[in-house]
Protein backbone atom coordinates (compact mmCIF):
# COMPACT_ATOMS: atom_id res chain seq x y z
CA UNK A 1 0.00 0.00 0.00
CA UNK A 2 1.68 3.17 -1.19
CA UNK A 3 -0.10 5.57 1.15
CA UNK A 4 1.65 4.14 4.20
CA UNK A 5 5.20 3.65 3.02
CA UNK A 6 8.07 3.21 5.44
CA UNK A 7 9.16 6.47 7.04
CA UNK A 8 12.41 6.66 8.95
CA UNK A 9 12.01 7.63 12.60
CA UNK A 10 8.41 8.77 12.83
CA UNK A 11 7.97 11.78 15.11
CA UNK A 12 5.92 10.79 18.13
CA UNK A 13 3.22 12.30 20.31
CA UNK A 14 2.12 10.60 23.52
CA UNK A 15 -1.42 11.51 24.59
CA UNK A 16 -2.68 10.75 28.10
CA UNK A 17 -6.31 11.49 28.97
CA UNK A 18 -7.37 12.08 32.57
CA UNK A 19 -10.74 12.82 34.15
CA UNK A 20 -10.58 12.20 37.90
CA UNK A 21 -8.66 13.81 40.73
CA UNK A 22 -8.84 10.45 42.51
CA UNK A 23 -6.40 9.07 39.94
CA UNK A 24 -3.87 11.88 40.34
CA UNK A 25 -1.09 9.59 41.56
CA UNK A 26 -1.79 7.24 38.67
CA UNK A 27 -1.53 10.15 36.24
CA UNK A 28 1.80 11.17 37.78
CA UNK A 29 3.14 7.65 37.27
CA UNK A 30 1.87 7.48 33.69
CA UNK A 31 3.49 10.81 32.77
CA UNK A 32 6.74 9.83 34.47
CA UNK A 33 6.85 6.63 32.41
CA UNK A 34 6.22 8.63 29.23
CA UNK A 35 9.16 10.90 30.12
CA UNK A 36 11.40 7.85 30.63
CA UNK A 37 10.90 6.53 27.08
CA UNK A 38 14.12 5.85 25.20
CA UNK A 39 14.31 7.73 22.95
CA UNK A 40 11.84 10.23 24.45
CA UNK A 41 8.68 11.26 22.59
CA UNK A 42 8.72 14.51 20.66
CA UNK A 43 5.82 15.75 22.79
CA UNK A 44 3.59 14.67 25.67
CA UNK A 45 0.01 15.93 25.74
CA UNK A 46 -2.28 15.65 28.75
CA UNK A 47 -5.97 15.96 27.96
CA UNK A 48 -8.21 16.84 30.91
CA UNK A 49 -11.74 15.58 30.39
CA UNK A 50 -14.20 18.16 31.78
CA UNK A 51 -12.52 18.66 35.16
CA UNK A 52 -11.31 22.29 35.65
CA UNK A 53 -9.76 21.57 39.04
CA UNK A 54 -7.71 18.72 37.62
CA UNK A 55 -6.61 20.87 34.69
CA UNK A 56 -5.28 23.60 36.99
CA UNK A 57 -3.37 21.07 39.04
CA UNK A 58 -1.92 19.41 35.94
CA UNK A 59 -0.82 22.75 34.48
CA UNK A 60 0.94 23.54 37.76
CA UNK A 61 2.61 20.13 38.03
CA UNK A 62 3.61 19.81 34.37
CA UNK A 63 4.54 23.33 33.18
CA UNK A 64 6.79 21.93 30.44
CA UNK A 65 4.07 19.73 28.91
CA UNK A 66 1.00 20.57 26.86
CA UNK A 67 -2.06 20.38 29.11
CA UNK A 68 -5.33 20.94 27.26
CA UNK A 69 -9.02 20.57 28.03
CA UNK A 70 -11.42 18.37 26.10
CA UNK A 71 -13.82 20.63 24.17
CA UNK A 72 -15.68 17.60 22.83
CA UNK A 73 -18.42 15.58 24.55
CA UNK A 74 -17.21 14.04 27.79
CA UNK A 75 -15.81 10.55 27.49
CA UNK A 76 -12.78 8.58 26.38
CA UNK A 77 -13.38 9.10 22.66
CA UNK A 78 -13.94 12.84 22.94
CA UNK A 79 -10.80 13.25 25.05
CA UNK A 80 -8.70 11.19 22.66
CA UNK A 81 -10.03 13.24 19.75
CA UNK A 82 -8.89 16.42 21.52
CA UNK A 83 -5.44 14.89 21.84
CA UNK A 84 -5.38 13.93 18.17
CA UNK A 85 -6.29 17.47 17.15
CA UNK A 86 -3.49 18.91 19.30
CA UNK A 87 -0.82 16.34 18.41
CA UNK A 88 1.91 17.21 15.91
CA UNK A 89 3.62 13.82 15.68
CA UNK A 90 3.43 11.49 12.70
CA UNK A 91 2.70 8.72 15.20
CA UNK A 92 -0.03 9.47 17.76
CA UNK A 93 0.29 7.19 20.79
CA UNK A 94 -2.15 6.85 23.67
CA UNK A 95 -1.06 5.94 27.19
CA UNK A 96 -3.88 5.41 29.68
CA UNK A 97 -3.69 7.50 32.84
CA UNK A 98 -3.74 4.32 34.95
CA UNK A 99 -0.95 2.66 32.98
CA UNK A 100 2.83 2.63 33.26
CA UNK A 101 4.93 2.06 30.15
CA UNK A 102 8.24 0.23 30.01
CA UNK A 103 11.03 2.57 28.83
CA UNK A 104 11.23 0.68 25.50
CA UNK A 105 7.44 0.69 24.86
CA UNK A 106 7.28 3.62 22.45
CA UNK A 107 10.41 2.64 20.53
CA UNK A 108 9.14 -0.91 20.02
CA UNK A 109 5.73 0.28 18.82
CA UNK A 110 7.26 2.91 16.56
CA UNK A 111 9.65 0.43 14.95
CA UNK A 112 6.72 -1.73 13.85
CA UNK A 113 4.64 1.27 12.73
CA UNK A 114 7.50 2.34 10.45
CA UNK A 115 7.04 -0.82 8.40
CA UNK A 116 5.23 -0.43 5.07
CA UNK A 117 1.49 -1.02 5.31
CA UNK A 118 1.21 -0.76 9.11
CA UNK A 119 -1.59 1.54 10.25
CA UNK A 120 -0.99 1.27 13.98
CA UNK A 121 0.17 -1.00 16.78
CA UNK A 122 -0.25 -1.86 20.43
CA UNK A 123 1.96 -3.63 22.92
CA UNK A 124 1.43 -6.23 25.59
CA UNK A 125 -0.64 -4.91 28.50
CA UNK A 126 0.03 -6.73 31.76
CA UNK A 127 -2.21 -6.37 34.82
CA UNK A 128 -0.79 -4.58 37.84
CA UNK A 129 -3.04 -6.07 40.49
CA UNK A 130 -3.90 -3.72 43.35
CA UNK A 131 -5.60 -6.57 45.17
CA UNK A 132 -5.34 -10.37 45.10
CA UNK A 133 -6.19 -11.81 41.71
CA UNK A 134 -9.38 -13.89 42.01
CA UNK A 135 -8.64 -17.59 41.62
CA UNK A 136 -11.52 -17.92 39.16
CA UNK A 137 -10.38 -15.16 36.79
CA UNK A 138 -9.43 -16.71 33.41
CA UNK A 139 -6.57 -15.44 31.24
CA UNK A 140 -8.92 -15.65 28.27
CA UNK A 141 -10.97 -12.77 29.71
CA UNK A 142 -8.22 -10.36 30.73
CA UNK A 143 -9.65 -8.01 28.08
CA UNK A 144 -12.37 -7.32 30.65
CA UNK A 145 -9.67 -5.41 32.55
CA UNK A 146 -8.12 -3.81 29.47
CA UNK A 147 -5.18 -6.22 29.44
CA UNK A 148 -3.66 -8.69 26.99
CA UNK A 149 -5.67 -11.91 26.99
CA UNK A 150 -4.84 -15.45 25.98
CA UNK A 151 -5.44 -15.78 22.26
CA UNK A 152 -3.45 -12.80 20.99
CA UNK A 153 -0.29 -13.52 18.96
CA UNK A 154 2.77 -14.57 20.93
CA UNK A 155 5.02 -12.86 18.39
CA UNK A 156 4.60 -9.67 16.36
CA UNK A 157 1.46 -10.26 14.34
CA UNK A 158 -1.65 -8.69 12.85
CA UNK A 159 -4.80 -8.14 14.92
CA UNK A 160 -8.23 -6.86 13.93
CA UNK A 161 -8.20 -3.90 16.29
CA UNK A 162 -6.15 -2.11 18.92
CA UNK A 163 -7.22 -1.06 22.40
CA UNK A 164 -5.93 0.68 25.50
CA UNK A 165 -2.39 2.02 25.21
CA UNK A 166 -1.88 2.04 21.44
CA UNK A 167 -0.49 4.05 18.54
CA UNK A 168 -1.82 5.12 15.14
CA UNK A 169 -0.12 6.71 12.18
CA UNK A 170 -1.52 10.21 11.74
CA UNK A 171 -2.52 9.41 8.16
CA UNK A 172 -5.19 7.07 9.51
CA UNK A 173 -7.05 9.94 11.18
CA UNK A 174 -6.54 12.18 8.17
CA UNK A 175 -8.07 9.56 5.90
CA UNK A 176 -10.99 8.22 7.94
CA UNK A 177 -11.61 10.70 10.76
CA UNK A 178 -11.26 10.23 14.50
CA UNK A 179 -13.00 8.20 17.22
CA UNK A 180 -16.78 8.12 17.06
CA UNK A 181 -17.65 9.90 20.31
CA UNK A 182 -21.04 8.16 20.49
CA UNK A 183 -19.39 4.73 20.69
CA UNK A 184 -17.67 3.52 23.84
CA UNK A 185 -17.67 4.81 27.37
CA UNK A 186 -19.22 8.23 27.81
CA UNK A 187 -19.96 8.01 31.53
CA UNK A 188 -19.08 5.93 34.57
CA UNK A 189 -22.47 4.27 34.99
CA UNK A 190 -22.17 1.54 32.36
CA UNK A 191 -18.91 0.17 30.91
CA UNK A 192 -19.57 0.68 27.21
CA UNK A 193 -16.64 -0.21 24.95
CA UNK A 194 -15.61 -0.90 21.34
CA UNK A 195 -14.69 2.65 20.27
CA UNK A 196 -11.28 1.34 19.22
CA UNK A 197 -12.87 -1.61 17.44
CA UNK A 198 -15.17 0.69 15.48
CA UNK A 199 -12.32 2.97 14.42
CA UNK A 200 -10.04 0.12 13.32
CA UNK A 201 -12.82 -1.57 11.36
CA UNK A 202 -13.70 1.74 9.71
CA UNK A 203 -10.03 2.16 8.77
CA UNK A 204 -9.91 -1.25 7.15
CA UNK A 205 -13.06 -0.51 5.17
CA UNK A 206 -12.10 2.97 3.98
CA UNK A 207 -8.36 2.55 3.49
CA UNK A 208 -8.46 -0.99 2.16
CA UNK A 209 -5.07 -2.58 2.66
CA UNK A 210 -3.04 -2.17 5.82
CA UNK A 211 -2.63 -3.91 9.15
CA UNK A 212 -2.87 -3.21 12.85
CA UNK A 213 -0.13 -5.03 14.74
CA UNK A 214 0.36 -6.57 18.16
CA UNK A 215 3.91 -6.11 19.51
CA UNK A 216 4.51 -8.33 22.57
CA UNK A 217 7.85 -6.76 23.48
CA UNK A 218 6.24 -3.31 23.84
CA UNK A 219 5.19 -3.64 27.47
CA UNK A 220 2.69 -1.60 29.47
CA UNK A 221 1.41 -2.32 32.98
CA UNK A 222 -2.23 -1.48 33.68
CA UNK A 223 -3.42 -0.86 37.23
CA UNK A 224 -6.39 -3.03 38.23
CA UNK A 225 -8.29 -1.60 41.23
CA UNK A 226 -9.97 -3.99 43.64
CA UNK A 227 -13.46 -2.78 42.65
CA UNK A 228 -12.96 -4.41 39.26
CA UNK A 229 -12.08 -7.79 40.73
CA UNK A 230 -15.61 -8.81 41.72
CA UNK A 231 -17.59 -11.41 39.84
CA UNK A 232 -20.39 -8.87 39.50
CA UNK A 233 -18.13 -6.46 37.60
CA UNK A 234 -16.87 -9.32 35.44
CA UNK A 235 -20.43 -10.21 34.40
CA UNK A 236 -21.42 -6.56 33.87
CA UNK A 237 -18.37 -5.87 31.71
CA UNK A 238 -19.03 -8.95 29.56
CA UNK A 239 -22.69 -7.95 29.16
CA UNK A 240 -21.65 -4.40 28.21
CA UNK A 241 -19.20 -5.78 25.65
CA UNK A 242 -22.01 -7.71 24.02
CA UNK A 243 -24.26 -4.65 23.88
CA UNK A 244 -21.42 -2.54 22.51
CA UNK A 245 -20.79 -5.09 19.75
CA UNK A 246 -24.49 -4.93 18.83
CA UNK A 247 -24.26 -1.16 18.37
CA UNK A 248 -21.02 -1.35 16.40
CA UNK A 249 -22.45 -4.02 14.11
CA UNK A 250 -25.42 -1.69 13.46
CA UNK A 251 -23.01 0.97 12.20
CA UNK A 252 -21.92 -1.41 9.42
CA UNK A 253 -18.28 -0.39 9.60
CA UNK A 254 -17.41 -3.82 8.21
CA UNK A 255 -19.07 -6.52 6.15
CA UNK A 256 -18.27 -9.08 8.85
CA UNK A 257 -18.23 -7.38 12.22
CA UNK A 258 -18.12 -10.50 14.37
CA UNK A 259 -15.70 -12.82 12.56
CA UNK A 260 -12.98 -12.32 15.18
CA UNK A 261 -15.46 -12.99 17.98
CA UNK A 262 -16.60 -16.25 16.38
CA UNK A 263 -13.00 -17.43 16.06
CA UNK A 264 -12.34 -16.38 19.65
CA UNK A 265 -15.30 -18.42 20.92
CA UNK A 266 -14.61 -21.49 18.79
CA UNK A 267 -10.89 -21.53 19.47
CA UNK A 268 -9.72 -19.64 22.54
CA UNK A 269 -12.75 -20.07 24.81
CA UNK A 270 -13.39 -23.71 23.90
CA UNK A 271 -9.78 -24.58 24.66
CA UNK A 272 -9.96 -22.53 27.86
CA UNK A 273 -12.94 -24.51 29.12
CA UNK A 274 -11.29 -27.81 28.27
CA UNK A 275 -8.05 -26.65 29.87
CA UNK A 276 -9.87 -25.67 33.06
CA UNK A 277 -11.69 -28.99 33.45
CA UNK A 278 -8.51 -30.86 32.57
CA UNK A 279 -6.59 -29.02 35.27
CA UNK A 280 -9.17 -29.97 37.88
CA UNK A 281 -9.42 -33.60 36.79
CA UNK A 282 -5.72 -34.26 36.21
CA UNK A 283 -4.19 -32.03 38.90
CA UNK A 284 -7.04 -31.93 41.40
CA UNK A 285 -6.89 -28.14 41.22
CA UNK A 286 -10.33 -26.59 41.89
CA UNK A 287 -9.20 -23.35 40.24
CA UNK A 288 -9.45 -25.07 36.87
CA UNK A 289 -13.18 -25.72 37.04
CA UNK A 290 -13.71 -22.26 38.56
CA UNK A 291 -12.02 -20.62 35.55
CA UNK A 292 -13.88 -22.86 33.11
CA UNK A 293 -17.13 -21.84 34.78
CA UNK A 294 -16.18 -18.15 34.61
CA UNK A 295 -15.46 -18.51 30.88
CA UNK A 296 -18.89 -20.05 30.37
CA UNK A 297 -20.67 -17.38 32.41
CA UNK A 298 -18.73 -14.58 30.71
CA UNK A 299 -19.68 -15.90 27.29
CA UNK A 300 -23.34 -16.19 28.30
CA UNK A 301 -23.33 -12.60 29.60
CA UNK A 302 -21.75 -11.30 26.39
CA UNK A 303 -24.28 -13.16 24.24
CA UNK A 304 -27.11 -11.87 26.43
CA UNK A 305 -25.83 -8.32 26.01
CA UNK A 306 -25.57 -8.72 22.25
CA UNK A 307 -29.09 -10.12 21.97
CA UNK A 308 -30.47 -7.38 24.21
CA UNK A 309 -28.75 -4.75 22.09
CA UNK A 310 -30.08 -6.25 18.88
CA UNK A 311 -33.62 -6.46 20.26
CA UNK A 312 -33.43 -2.86 21.42
CA UNK A 313 -32.24 -1.77 18.00
CA UNK A 314 -34.97 -3.76 16.31
CA UNK A 315 -37.67 -2.32 18.56
CA UNK A 316 -36.56 1.30 18.71
CA UNK A 317 -34.91 1.54 15.31
CA UNK A 318 -32.56 4.37 14.46
CA UNK A 319 -33.25 6.19 17.75
CA UNK A 320 -31.39 3.45 19.61
CA UNK A 321 -28.38 3.27 17.31
CA UNK A 322 -25.38 5.18 18.53
CA UNK A 323 -24.97 7.81 15.84
CA UNK A 324 -22.89 6.99 12.80
CA UNK A 325 -22.93 10.53 11.44
CA UNK A 326 -19.87 11.62 9.46
CA UNK A 327 -16.79 12.33 11.55
CA UNK A 328 -14.60 15.22 10.43
CA UNK A 329 -11.08 14.14 9.50
CA UNK A 330 -8.12 15.81 11.17
CA UNK A 331 -7.07 18.84 9.15
CA UNK A 332 -3.72 18.76 7.40
CA UNK A 333 -0.97 20.62 9.20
Amino acid sequence: MTDFCSETMLTTSVVTCAFSMERWNDLMSAVASARRQQPPPDEIIIVIDHNPELKVRAETEFPDLRVIHNPNPQGASGARNAGIAAARGALVSFLDDDAVADPSWLAAVRAVCERPGVLGAMGRIEPLWLGPRPAWFPDEFLWVLGCTYRGLPEMVGAVRNLYGSMAFRREVFERIGVFNATVGRTDLQFPWSCEETELCMRARKLIGMGEFMFVPRALVWHRIPTRRLSFRYFCLRCYAEGMSKAYVSALRTSTDTLSAERNYVRGVLTLGILRGFGRTILRFDPRGIARASAITVGLICAIAGFITGKLKLSYLGAQAIKSSSPIDPVAER
